[in-house]
């Protein structure tokens, strides 16, 4: 007994080493650098080039061009120094390339470089630098913090264990999807585990219901951020979240890697399959190449009030790509008056669509996203044959030999229903495009490494998609979707247009 609680105790001072014990200076230190605001009344103020122009210091904080970790990141063809304070306090010598002593930091020298821009053999720094107004108490907590911003880790990164999170119903509609994705996390999470891990490191992955309401799934986000303290998501299903969720893991610089449909363009999120507005641009593609359909023949309907953001941003998309269309349209049980109806919301109200259309004599084609509307296909009624085309990311012809032959494994060894395999599919490639990146992050891991590290993917083979790839203005791993025309009753499928990358597409 002796023994387990010595053991216990030791466990628990571990994990209380990991977290950094900021003090009430280093807190606000920390605060100014990653927001830019001052620990008093008094505003910081940020002066931008030759000129001098000021703006407050939350437009620029340091962090914006640093990184949370102090490491810089280049942009714009600017590379910021690293602050790790070892090495500013130890100095570099004569860089031989521009002539220039680089001597050691002191506090004195590094509060003249915030705020004059100058280094401490009098050198002016790089002129994108903006020079910060603050008083000598922000300035005195900001030098103590970054004193210890290179200790300081992100959470869920521990010595032989690396924590990531998601949100997975366990009752209601999305329960069996929750089950089949904590399946196929589960057993790939093994699986490398199994390997030795990423860098030393072992995956641990910890799951929480997000409940049934959009009060339980906040309260789930937040225990999974704060008490669990997770590295990054990954493939969450929590609809409830979407309104709040891309701003939510902005502000804490969370990653998230798995489908993130109605997320938005988030730089955290990162969805191994295309977007909506993607799928349904492919098959309005299609529409105009093969059926014949005018620029002006398309309407954007859609049927629930929380499509209505997604119906825009799905029109918005197709005027980009040429099109000219009116405002989308709220159905309300009547028959809009189209050459074709690119369709946002769930299959029961599509049902409802072509019931209102077909008593009003009209049979016009239907686009539509597969994820959305499939399991509504058996109830249509035979007239629209041939006039209903969906967008499928994924079709069977993906798959390579050795990409069936894991995921018929998988399914092996998970009990897992091959009808599920999309689900499946989309949960493996954001498993794969994680630990991708995290092993090229290597051992020092830090969330801002591992957005990098996704942003540098590119034609990754998972043998079951198309080549998957991001960049610094790309979030989705594929820039478009096949084309498959529907026939009824049925339903029975014919593959009309592969996939191919969008043109227009980041």
């Amino acid at each position: 007994m002796g023994r387990l609680w010595a053991l216990c105790v030791g466990l628990s001072l571990c994990s209380a080493a990991l977290a950094l014990d900021l003090t009430p200076a280093e807190h606000a230190g920390k605060r100014l650098y990653r927001e830019g605001v001052a620990s008093g009344d008094a505003q910081v103020v940020a002066r931008v080039g030759v000129g001098d122009m000021s703006v407050p210091a939350s437009v620029l904080p340091c962090a914006g061009c640093h990184g949370r970790d102090g490491r810089g990141r280049s942009e714009g063809g600017v590379r910021p120094s690293s602050l790790d304070w070892q090495r500013l306090s130890a100095g570099q010598g004569l860089r031989q390339a521009n002539g220039r002593s680089y001597a050691a930091y002191t506090d004195a020298s590094l509060a003249r470089a915030i705020q004059h821009g100058l280094d401490p053999a009098g050198n002016r720094l790089d002129p994108a630098m903006p020079r910060f107004d603050m008083s000598l108490a922000d300035q005195r907590n900001l030098t103590a913090y970054l004193k210890r911003l290179g200790d300081e880790r992100d959470p869920g990164v521990e010595p032989n264990v690396l924590r990531l999170g998601t949100l997975l119903p366990a009752s209601g509609p999305l329960a069996e999807a929750g089950r089949v994705v904590r399946a196929v996390l589960d057993d790939g999470l093994a699986q490398l585990n199994q390997q030795g891990g990423i860098h030393g490191r072992r995956l641990q992955l910890v799951v929480l219901d997000p409940g049934e309401d959009a009060a339980s799934a906040g309260l789930a986000l937040q225990r999974l951020l704060d008490d669990e303290s997770i590295f990054a998501l990954i493939s969450p299903l929590a609809p409830l979240l979407d309104a709040r969720l891309a701003a939510e893991l902005e502000r804490r610089g969370v990653p998230l890697i798995g489908s993130s449909p109605r997320s938005g363009d988030s730089p955290q999120m990162f969805d191994p399959m295309p977007g909506l507005s993607e799928q349904l641009l492919s098959v309005a593609t299609h529409a105009r190449d093969a059926l014949g359909l005018a620029s002006d023949s398309l309407r954007v309907v859609y049927a629930e009030q929380d499509q209505a953001l997604l119906a825009e941003a799905v029109r918005q998309r197709l005027q980009r790509a040429g099109w000219n269309l009116p405002p989308a349209l709220a159905f309300a049980g009547q028959a809009p008056d189209a050459q074709g109806i690119v369709f946002v919301g769930r299959g029961q109200a599509l049902i409802a669509l072509t019931q209102a259309l077909a008593s009003a004599g009209r049979t016009p084609y239907l686009l539509a996203a597969s994820g959305q509307v499939a399991g509504a296909l058996p109830q249509l009624a035979p007239q629209w044959s041939q006039r209903l085309f969906l967008a499928y990311p994924v079709v069977p012809g993906d798959w390579t030999e050795a990409g069936r032959a894991s995921l018929a494994a998988l399914q092996q060894r998970q009990g897992l229903d091959a009808r599920q395999a999309a689900l499946q599919v989309n949960t493996l490639c954001a498993l794969r495009l994680l630990a991708e990146a995290l092993k090229q992050v290597g051992r020092d891991a830090s969330r801002e490494r591992l957005v990098s590290a996704l942003e540098g993917l590119h034609d990754v083979d998972t043998g079951l998609t198309p080549l998957l790839g991001f960049g610094p203005g790309r979030r989705q791993g594929m820039a478009g979707a096949h084309v498959v025309a529907v026939g009824l009753p049925g339903p029975r499928f014919a593959h009309v247009a592969q996939y191919r990358p969008l043109p227009d597409s980041p």
